[in-house]
């Protein structure tokens, strides 16, 4: 897949990469998608909720009446789950929704979402960004030339840097990570996937999985 190499204001510098067919061009499996989706997700639920069982709850745990000669039903304590104030029975407790995933399927699942960004044309190669101070007007400048009408943008840094960093946080549409903390979700939520040119570069080291 040729792609060619753009400048930060959107204009072609006459450079050109060939990204990888075997990562950029599959047949993508959609069904890995929605695992992988599913499991960032869970991964990032919380999970504090909590209800209290009739153990937990305030209140006396002595017999309401006797047992037997009132004609009435058997009552235990006021702590009874039947009762208002009363414990709750099979309610939420703190657990953990993450599960595993196997690493080919997840493995498989970013490799179908660029497939999907590249059949859509919806990935961008910039020249390295090359900023001396955290400037968000000038990050943001630089991203709606390259985006053009596209609201949400993902761009990948081969490597942290914190000036491009800090000039993107505050743009609610944007969002940047390093190439080895991509993932699915980022990448299926992107309208525009902008790689930079060293990040780019890296599809075309063997020791480098997708």
């Amino acid at each position: 897949m040729q792609v060619d190499v753009l400048n930060s204001q959107g204009q072609k510098t006459g450079r050109s990469l060939e990204l990888p067919d075997e990562i950029f061009a599959i047949e993508p499996n959609d069904h890995c998608i929605y695992l992988s989706v599913k499991q960032y997700l869970a991964a990032n639920r919380q999970g504090t909720h909590s209800t209290k069982t009739r153990a937990e709850v305030h209140g006396s745990s002595k017999k309401l009446h006797r047992q037997k000669g009132t004609g009435g039903s058997r009552k235990g304590n006021i702590r009874n789950p039947l009762y208002k104030g009363g414990g709750t029975i099979n309610g939420p407790k703190p657990h953990d929704y993450d599960f595993k995933l196997n690493r080919k399927v997840k493995d498989l699942a970013k490799m179908s979402a660029l497939s999907y960004k590249a059949q859509d044309g919806k990935i961008v190669v910039v020249e390295d960004f090359n900023l001396s101070t955290p400037k968000t007007k000038d990050f943001s400048g630089s991203l709606k030339a390259l985006k053009g009408d596209s609201r949400k943008t993902l761009v990948v840094l081969p490597e942290y840097n914190s000036n491009v960093y800090l000039s993107g946080r505050n743009l609610c549409d944007n969002k940047t990570v390093v190439l080895s903390d991509m993932n699915t979700y980022d990448l299926m939520n992107s309208n525009v996937l902008i790689f930079t040119e060293s990040a780019a570069k890296l599809f075309t080291d063997d020791s480098v999985e997708a």
